[in-house]
């Protein structure tokens, strides 16, 4: 969650958009995108993934072994 909360900090910057911004632009409250940018391990899943959408971050899973 920490690596995932810098790359979403990062890309916000990037795109030089405010924390306010961002979460209107991707539904969710200010108060969600700054927990996930501090790296609540709490969060909802389904709006985290939202978010990373919205802000153009791709993720991959792979299978461990």
């Amino acid at each position: 969650m920490k690596e995932l909360s810098k790359i979403v900090k990062s890309r916000r910057k990037e795109l030089g958009i405010t924390q306010a911004d961002a979460a209107g632009m991707c539904g969710v409250g200010n108060r969600f995108l700054s927990e996930l940018e501090n790296g609540k391990e709490s969060l909802h899943i389904g709006k985290v993934l939202h978010v990373l959408a919205m802000l153009g971050i791709d993720i991959a899973l792979n299978t461990r072994g």
